[in-house]
Formats: structure tokens, C-alpha cells, sequence
């Protein structure tokens, strides 16, 4: 019997062996979070004239509970291939309802029933981007913006300012300890949060939930109930949310509206660094609660060293795009098959095989010819598909202003409304050129926010309100545009990233070098050429106005009669078909975001020049309209079909509708709900 169990023990031992490296191989994002965590936790301990402390590690766990957890939530619907902007705005919207729903003469408040309210309002939240996304069949994108900013609304509708009241009690039970001086409560929380995963991923949810991130179309035909799977998805995601809502808030005490709005970058980076791939179907939630803590920890140790603070989103930003770059270097990774691809065009082009290499009489790809007795085509025919989709805007739009001159009068005979109306829609149609073009391209542009506020910062920094300078501080502006747009496209070209990714770590970067350039307090005043081109008047009409009316000739121009417009709609269509007939597709989809930061930084100058003088939020009120604008005009969200006269169309209705509740007793806050309403309104009516 021993000689048959010492000849077995190899092979038990060797099977042993490679059960552990699958293991190893299956868990290794997770394990390589962990081996950074503990070195970072090594630094940080170094760096510190003190030994690490119990102390110390409750302060670690409390202070990078929240993103951790909102990133949990953040980590479900990336798996089900999917992306949830509306992180940020569940958590403020939970802290808000708290802070003014407490009792601040009750001490004592029930933490499970206050703690269940948060999850059940952010579960709901949830549920209606389920609904839309797993119903409604539309894009995460697109439904998690308009809800986000909806949201937004509703939470500066519940509390418009910093205050209110939360209960101690949520704070002893959070915050405390769950062993003293051996457990901390958020730990266990955590340990919690794990333990649900772990269960959840091995039900039928979680299969699913796998399964549809990895291959949504397989998964639906092997029966899978893919539709529900997402909508539980999005469900638990939005619990999650509420429960970061509910600790954020035992963290302060009190309640703040935009206490979510600096979680979206955080909670992207952490599930990026804790392995979880993004497109879904790989990663989990343990990586992700590494991932938040690495990052807490580096902004921590870089003011440990006396780095500005200002840097911190910069850091974030940085971190991840480093790890999403990270996770793409593989054989089967889009960076991998867009090097092979360069490689094969090069070797393509040094042998004269490329398309548009061939000769000019060279008629093999002119599959059609046209017929000079072909019958005359009529207008509607030729433009029947455009205003199909283009004419809702301006329908809509008469609408509006039938509804202005009966609640405020005196709208069609007045002209100082429609100078108004012209000046101020001016913004939302410049984005629409650059805006439009990337979504034409099936992309989506997220910095535009801190590029029209850095543009504008420039501006004003540069000029310090003298008219001589105006001229080589705007090329100057433009100049550094043109490097942000670049950057942007060969983060999607050349390095294979999700735009979404990559605009959205731009906008953290952007943001940190507007702070680092006014050092937190934008200084400096338009000058008085820019202030009269936008406030002045030329008979009776403000200059900004002649300037779009050639802008959007060019914009007209540009986007429909030029071979530049016709490679942006062929992109929008079919990547690969665009490239098989010859377009240089990394280098259209480089010059549409080129030509977005471009259009922002025109705005930022032109906002400037409207308000006399700069400010750091001043771009936060134009992402979700230059979407809603391109949106509402007939665009389709995922590129190839849309018009630059719908675009324009849409940014006057949008601009109507601002002027129509500005004129009304609504709150201001009320305008981002109804922004929301009316994108998710649009994309509905509209699609096909």
C-alpha cells in the first residue's frame, strides 16, 4: 500500500502543481493589485518617522471605503460590457436625502433602516438605467450621461448648498471598530462586500453576467437570460452606490451635492488597476477594492512629498491610463493588432500595394459609373433620409418658441430675443462641430469640460486685459488645443484605448493643469475686443452673430461636402470597410478630435470674452448639451449617420428651452433634469 502511495504522490503533486497555476494564471490581475499594494503600504510606511499603527490602517480603510465601494458597482456593469457615468451622482443624491431627511435632535438614528434607504434609492437609480439599457436596448453610454445629469438635478433640488444633518450613530457604526483595536468596521464591510461577490459570481446572475460581457449575441443564443442578467446588473450596481452614499455620509456628518462629482475618475482608474477588462467579461470585485486603495495610496504619498494637491487628479488620471495600457499588452489585445496592422500597411506601402497608391487610371475599384441619361433625382429624394432625422429639432424648436410668447409674450417681433437666442446658442453650436464629428466616428469626447475652462483660464492669464496681446494669445490657446486633440486620438488610434477612457483621464489632466496654471485662482480679464465682439452690437446686432453664420457655413461645408466629411461618415459606418477602401482611418479619427478640442477651446475663449473674465467650472454646464445637441438633431449615438443642420437645429431648441424655464419660477437645477429627459427623450424617438 505505501509503495502505490509514494508512487502516486508525484503525480498527485505535479497535477497540485498545475491546478495552482491556473489558479495563479486565472487570479493574476489580482494577484499583481495585491503584490502593489503591499509595496505601496511598504513606501508609505517607510516614508513615515512613525511605525505603522492600527491607527493608521483604520484612518487607510475609512478613507478609501467610498471609491472601493462605488467602484464595486462600477465593476458589475463594466463586466456586463457596459459603462455607468452615473456613479458619482447616486452617491451625492444618497448624502443629500440624508443629510436632510435626518433628525438633528435624534443622536440615536436607526443605522440599518437609514442604511437600507441609501441602497433602495440608489437600487433605484439602478433600475432605471436597467430599464433603458436591458428594455429599451440603449447605449450605457448615452442613458448613464442623461440619467447622471438628471440625478445631478434632483440632488441640488433635495439640497442646493452644504449642510444638513447625519446622525453620529451612522458614524460610530461605519467608522468605529467591529473588533477593537484588532478589526476595523470598514474592513469588515469590505470583507462583506467580498463574500456577496464571491456567492453572486457563481450564481446564475453571475454566469450570465460573464457570459454577456464576454460575447452578449453568444450568450443570448445558448438561451441565457441575458436581458434580466443586465437589468440586475445595473440594479446591484446602483446599490452599491447608495451604499457608498451612506458612507461618505457617516464620514462627514453632514450633506454636500456635489460630494460624488470627483468619484467618476477614481472609481474608472480602480477597476482598471484591480485587472477588470474593459469591454467586460473578465476581471472582479476583489482587484477593484485593490485598485481603489493603490490609488489613494499614491495621491497620499505624493502629498506625503509635498506635492500639491493639484496634481492629484493628474496622478489619477495618469495611473489610469498606465494600467489600461497595462492590461491591453497581450498577443489578442487591440494594441497588438493595431501594431501588426501599422507593420502590414508599411510593408504594403514599400511595395506599392496600398489603395491609395494606385494610379489615377487605375479604374479597378470604380465599381459604378454614372449614367449621363440617369433620371434627374429630386430634392426629397436625394434629402428625404437628412430630414427625416434633422426636421424634429426644428419642429420641436417652433414649438418651444409658441410656448415662449404665450408664457413670457412678445417672442416672433422681438429682436433682442432673437439676438439673444442666436448669441447664446453660439456655444452649444460650436461644440455640436466637434462634438458631432467624434460621435459621427462612433466616439464620444468627455474633456471637453476642463479644455473649454483651461482654454478659457489661458486666455484671460495671457491677455491680462489688453487687446494687443489677444493676437498671440488665441493662436496660442488653439495651439495647445491642437496638442490635447492629438493626444486624444492617438490614445484611441495608436494605443487601442476606449474613448471614453481616454477623454475622460484627458479631462482629470486637463483639470489639474488648469489649477496648476491659475494656481487655483483664475486671474486676469478679457480684453475689451473680445467683450465687445461678444456684448456689443453692430445695428443692433452682436458681432458673434456674423462670425456663425460663417462658422456654420464652414461646419455645413466641412461635415457634407468635403472628402473630409465623406471619410468621418465612412469611419461612423464601418471601420473596416472604410479601411479596405483606402481611408486612412487613425488619421481621421486623430483630426475629429483635433477638431473638438479645437471647437472647446474656441468656446472657452468665447465664454471669456461673454462673462469678462474666466473661471474653473465654466466648461462643468456644456458636456451633457453638446451631446444632447448632436443627439437631439438626428445623430445616431454610435456614429455614421447625422447632419451639421440638425446639430445646429438642436442647440437652438436646447437654447430655447434654457431661455423658456430661465423665464419661468423653476429652479435653476430643475434645467439638468430636464436636459436628461429630453436626451434619453431624443435617442428614443429617433433611433431606428
Amino acid at each position: 500500500m505505501s509503495e502505490q502511495t509514494s508512487q502516486r504522490s508525484p503525480v498527485q503533486a505535479s497535477e497540485g502543481w498545475r491546478r495552482g497555476l491556473r489558479v495563479a494564471r486565472r487570479n493574476q490581475a489580482v494577484i499583481v493589485a495585491a503584490l502593489v499594494f503591499l509595496g505601496l503600504m511598504w513606501v508609505n510606511a517607510a516614508l513615515s518617522p512613525y511605525p505603522l499603527s492600527y491607527f493608521d490602517i483604520s484612518f487607510l480603510a475609512s478613507g478609501g471605503a467610498t471609491t472601493a465601494i462605488a467602484a464595486a458597482g462600477q465593476t458589475l456593469v463594466i463586466l456586463s460590457g457596459g459603462f455607468d457615468l452615473s456613479a458619482g451622482a447616486v452617491v451625492s443624491l444618497v448624502n443629500a436625502v440624508l443629510a436632510t431627511s435626518m433628525d438633528p435632535a435624534n443622536a440615536d438614528a436607526s443605522v440599518v433602516l437609514w442604511t437600507l434607504a441609501g441602497i433602495c434609492i440608489g437600487a433605484c437609480v439602478g433600475a432605471v438605467n436597467g430599464f433603458f439599457v436591458a428594455v429599451m436596448r440603449l447605449q450605457p453610454i448615452v442613458v448613464t450621461l442623461a440619467v447622471m445629469f438628471i440625478v445631478q438635478g434632483m440632488t441640488l433640488l433635495v439640497m442646493d448648498t452644504p449642510g444638513g444633518f447625519v446622525s453620529p450613530s451612522l458614524g460610530t457604526v461605519f467608522l468605529g471598530d467591529a473588533i477593537p483595536n484588532l478589526l476595523p468596521a470598514p474592513v469588515l464591510l469590505l470583507v462583506i462586500l467580498v463574500g456577496l461577490w464571491m456567492w453572486l459570481k457563481r450564481t446564475a446572475w453571475g454566469v450570465t453576467l460573464y457570459a454577456v460581457g464576454s460575447d452578449p449575441e453568444a450568450a443570448h443564443a445558448t438561451g441565457l437570460h441575458t436581458r434580466w442578467a443586465t437589468f440586475v446588473t445595473y440594479v446591484l450596481a446602483g446599490a452599491l452606490y447608495g451604499m457608498a452614499g451612506v458612507f461618505v455620509s457617516a464620514q462627514t456628518g453632514s450633506g454636500d451635492p456635489l460630494v460624488g462629482n470627483s468619484l467618476l475618475l477614481p472609481t474608472f482608474a480602480a477597476v482598471v488597476i484591480g485587472g477588470t477588462r474593459l469591454g467586460g467579461g473578465k476581471g472582479g470585485v476583489v482587484g477593484t477594492i485593490l485598485g481603489a486603495y493603490i490609488l489613494m495610496i499614491v495621491v497620499n504619498l505624493l502629498l506625503s512629498l509635498n506635492v500639491s494637491a493639484y496634481y492629484s487628479t493628474i496622478a489619477e488620471s495618469t495611473v489610469l491610463l498606465i494600467a489600461v495600457l497595462a492590461g491591453s499588452i497581450s498577443k489578442d489585445s487591440v494594441l497588438s493588432r493595431r501594431l501588426s496592422d501599422l507593420a502590414a500597411s508599411i510593408t504594403a506601402r514599400r511595395s506599392g500595394r496600398l489603395v491609395t497608391q494606385r494610379k489615377r487610371e487605375d479604374r479597378r475599384l470604380a465599381f459604378t459609373t454614372p449614367s449621363p441619361t440617369a433620371p434627374a433625382i429630386g430634392f426629397l429624394q436625394r434629402h428625404g433620409h437628412t430630414l427625416r432625422y434633422t426636421m424634429p429639432a426644428y419642429v420641436c424648436l417652433v414649438l418651444v418658441l409658441i410656448v415662449t410668447q404665450f408664457v413670457l409674450g412678445n417672442v416672433f417681433g422681438n429682436s433682442r430675443y432673437w439676438d439673444s437666442l442666436l448669441v447664446l446658442s453660439s456655444f452649444l453650436a460650436i461644440l455640436a462641430l466637434g462634438q458631432g464629428a467624434v460621435i459621427l466616428t462612433g466616439g464620444l469626447d468627455l474633456s471637453l469640460p476642463w479644455a473649454i475652462a483651461l482654454s478659457g483660464v489661458m486666455l484671460t492669464g495671457l491677455v491680462g486685459g489688453q487687446d494687443a496681446a489677444l493676437w498671440t494669445a488665441i493662436p496660442l490657446v488653439l495651439a495647445v488645443a491642437a496638442v490635447v486633440g492629438v493626444l486624444n486620438g492617438l490614445g484611441v488610434v495608436a494605443l487601442g484605448l476606449s474613448p471614453i477612457v481616454v477623454t475622460l483621464a484627458m479631462n482629470g489632466i486637463l483639470q489639474g493643469a488648469a489649477l496648476i496654471w491659475s494656481g487655483g485662482t483664475p486671474a486676469g480679464f478679457a480684453p475689451p475686443a473680445l467683450r465687445w465682439f461678444m456684448t456689443g452690437k453692430i445695428a443692433g446686432i452682436t458681432p458673434v452673430i456674423f462670425f456663425m453664420v460663417a462658422f456654420v457655413a464652414f461646419a455645413v461645408l466641412l461635415l457634407g461636402r468635403t472628402a473630409f466629411g465623406s471619410r468621418v461618415y465612412a469611419v461612423g459606418n464601418s471601420m473596416l470597410a472604410a479601411r479596405l477602401s483606402g481611408v486612412a482611418t487613425g488619421r481621421v479619427i486623430v483630426s475629429v478630435y483635433v477638431l473638438s478640442a479645437l471647437c472647446a477651446a474656441l468656446v472657452g475663449i468665447l465664454l471669456a470674452g461673454f462673462s469678462g473674465q474666466a473661471s474653473l467650472g465654466m466648461g462643468d454646464d456644456y458636456l451633457l448639451p453638446s451631446i444632447a445637441v448632436v443627439v437631439v438633431g438626428g445623430a445616431l449615438i454610435t456614429g455614421g449617420r447625422g447632419h451639421y443642420a440638425g446639430m445646429l437645429g438642436g442647440a437652438l431648441l436646447l437654447t430655447a428651452l434654457q431661455m423658456l424655464l430661465a423665464g419661468t419660477a423653476l429652479p435653476v437645477a430643475f434645467r439638468a433634469v430636464f436636459f436628461g429627459l429630453v436626451i434619453l427623450a431624443a435617442v428614443i424617438a429617433l433611433r431606428d
